[in-house]
């Protein structure tokens, strides 16, 4: 299950929102040729990663922004820049263009230190924009739980789009990162889980300022949680999986 659009389009250009995508698929084209060499590719990360024992140790502190940037593959890139294509631009649209970077910055920052602190000693390197675009998840749930969002849900061979309030596959998301934070090891690498969870609360908490100047629960009531323009509709067809009636 994951999202593939919202029905809430920007009411202007989300400027940052483009800027980051463009940016985080030309760093990620500008390393792709080492990706073929393990050597060439654990000296890059090395450099540019996070590596919470470099950090613990008072030195690297400039990766909590470079890594951001970084992805380990085509997926992880693409999963990254679906989720922020989705979210972010309502935020920009609340917040203004340089406000919402600065928050973004500041939400990956924050996911990458809450990341250090819960595997202080961890020698794995850790790269993506995750913590980042989960802040922006954060401040997009506290701003606007009721937004719909479809999502595709695969099960085996069925395929099927459904359109959900924000809330509830938000908070879905929250809760696999929350048990995945439970359940890993962050000195064994892998999916940063604790980066996904922190990134998301220092997101909402970061958005209580503008939600409060909005009127707080008021701007819930005026806009039913949704962002405060014309929603889209969007036709959903129904599966081309052919249904087998009971006999």
């Amino acid at each position: 299950m994951f999202p593939i659009r919202d029905h809430n389009p920007s009411g202007r250009t989300p400027y940052v929102v483009y800027a980051l995508m463009a940016a985080n698929i030309l760093i990620f084209l500008s390393y792709l040729g080492i990706m073929d060499s393990a050597a060439l590719l654990n000296r890059f990360y090395a450099t540019y990663a996070i590596i919470p024992a470099r950090i613990t140790s008072g030195s690297g502190f400039e990766t909590l922004v470079t890594s951001m940037f970084l992805h380990g593959g085509w997926m992880h890139l693409a999963g990254n820049m679906l989720f922020l294509w989705i979210f972010g631009d309502n935020l920009e649209d609340e917040m203004g263009h340089l406000p919402f970077l600065l928050f973004y910055l500041v939400a990956g920052v924050g996911a990458g230190l809450i990341h250090v602190a819960t595997g202080p000693d961890s020698v794995a390197p850790t790269i993506g924009a995750s913590g980042a675009i989960a802040g922006v998840m954060g401040g997009y749930l506290l701003l606007f739980p009721r937004a719909k969002v479809d999502i595709l849900l695969i099960l085996i061979i069925y395929f099927r789009v459904f359109t959900i309030p924000a809330f509830i596959m938000l908070g879905l998301w929250l809760a696999f990162q929350f048990f995945g934070s439970l359940t890993s090891d962050p000195d064994q690498g892998g999916v940063a889980y604790w980066a996904h969870t922190g990134g998301f609360i220092v997101g909402l908490i970061l958005c209580i300022p503008l939600w409060l100047k909005l009127g707080g629960t008021r701007y819930w009531r005026r806009t039913h949680g949704h962002p405060p323009h014309p929603e889209h509709s969007y036709k959903l067809t129904q599966s081309r999986i052919p249904r087998v009636p009971r006999r």
